[in-house]
């Protein structure tokens, strides 16, 4: 994942109306911490922060412009309106160069199984150990012309050079089942209606 650049504000009000005026002036409330550093209130740009996000996904890695200098950021935590779907808040987290850190990355499913197949899908995403300036956007998993019976682990992910999986490796991510037939559903329907047996009014 390449680096951005991003110009940034220290921020110097607090609290809810400050984070108000903050966004009304189309920037975000952000806090940057890590490596010891008391933390630190900033402004990100709204409209290319957002487009950061978009083009480089939750793991961007920023360098940050402040006062003329220069901070090198992961993006930790995106807290998102959850009506009006706007950046609210965002965490940023200090880190060097060669440091070696825990995210995790997104799993993309590509690909159509053979016909006749039901997917099963168990996690969205897996935890790496990687260099801060590698991190990858996402990992594919191809199920394309995979029959039943086919079952993905996260140790059949491959990882970029140096990256080391912290997930269990034996954790299931994607499973190819034979899709249940008309008649084995309509079964599965009647055998959860078996048993029932309708209330009678008590004799008085």
């Amino acid at each position: 994942m390449s680096e951005v650049r991003l110009s940034v504000e220290p921020r110097t009000e607090f609290g809810k109306g400050a984070a108000r005026r903050t966004r009304r002036a189309g920037k975000i409330p952000a806090v940057l911490y890590g490596h010891g550093t008391d933390p630190r209130h900033l402004s990100l740009p709204a409209l290319e922060f957002a487009r950061v996000v978009r083009e480089n996904g939750s793991n961007a890695v920023l360098t940050l412009d402040i006062d003329n200098s220069a901070e090198l950021a992961l993006t930790k935590t995106i807290v998102v309106h959850p009506l009006r779907n706007y950046i609210e808040h965002v965490d940023l987290l200090v880190v060097k160069r060669g440091e070696k850190i825990t995210v995790d990355v997104p799993l993309v499913i590509t690909g159509d199984p053979r016909s006749g197949s039901l997917v099963t899908v168990n996690m969205d995403t897996v935890q790496i150990e990687v260099d801060a300036l590698h991190i990858p956007e996402q990992f594919e998993v191809s199920i394309a012309g995979a029959g039943p019976g086919t079952m993905v682990t996260a140790a059949q992910i491959e990882l970029p050079s140096g990256a080391v999986l912290v997930t269990d490796p034996e954790a299931l991510v994607v499973a190819v089942n034979e899709s249940p037939s008309e008649s084995a559903m309509e079964s599965d329907v009647d055998a959860a209606g078996a048993g029932v047996v309708e209330d009678k009014p008590e004799a008085e």
